[in-house]
């Protein structure tokens, strides 16, 4: 059995959560962690914790804690930010030109190479220095370069005809914004980013604290 196959899909969201905290001790100048201490700031029990890292391998010594700088960095290597993505994003609004000017990304290892659309009046702009492109020539692009990750910021009709092309380019993930579930197939990691989702979870909890 893979790795991937036995390790439940919480387990790997909540782990971006640890780099992020351990990220903020490390510009505190803390060394070390034990799984007690972690659990007050983040909100999980120190045997959830416990758990979680254990998945991975033994990170931590009883009555020692955790190296946070060893810890950071193998949570990195796990989510496979210890390499280079090339991406491109489909839908050049408002969205996807955010996403192009978030330049964390860059930092992170995460490239975007061009941007597609069918919209004239956006084909030819660059934003953040790329490119964005007329959509019809978006076979041609993914045949004559490697991409690891597409973007979709399309509306839902369109999207998943903009997979299938993503999927037929040998995209190696899609990152998906439009408010629709996709249908890619086994091969493909797919990761729906549905916003509406979110909000609608939000005002859940608000009206419930009122």
């Amino acid at each position: 059995m893979k790795e991937q196959d036995r390790i439940s899909s919480a387990v790997i969201k909540r782990l971006p959560r640890y780099r992020r905290y351990l990220e903020d001790l490390l510009k505190k100048n803390v060394d070390r962690i034990s799984s007690n201490e972690l659990s007050i700031l983040m909100g999980y029990t120190a045997s959830q914790i416990r758990q979680d890292l254990n998945n991975f391998g033994g990170f931590g010594q009883q009555g020692y804690g955790y190296n946070i700088r060893e810890l950071y960095n193998q949570i990195g290597i796990i989510l496979g930010l210890d390499q280079e993505y090339r991406m491109i994003i489909v839908g050049s609004g408002n969205l996807g030109q955010a996403i192009a000017n978030y330049t964390h990304y860059y930092k992170e290892g995460f490239k975007v190479s061009a941007m597609f659309d069918i919209n004239p009046r956006l084909i030819g702009l660059r934003i953040n220095d790329i490119e964005v492109m007329d959509y019809e020539r978006i076979g041609e692009f993914l045949e004559a370069n490697h991409i690891d990750i597409g973007i979709i910021c399309t509306n839902k009709d369109s999207a998943q005809e903009v997979a299938n092309k993503l999927t037929e380019g040998k995209v190696n993930g899609i990152w998906n914004f439009a408010p629709v579930d996709l249908d890619v197939g086994d091969s493909i990691a797919l990761e729906n980013a549905h916003l509406s989702d979110s909000l609608y979870s939000l005002t859940y909890h608000i009206i419930r604290k009122r």
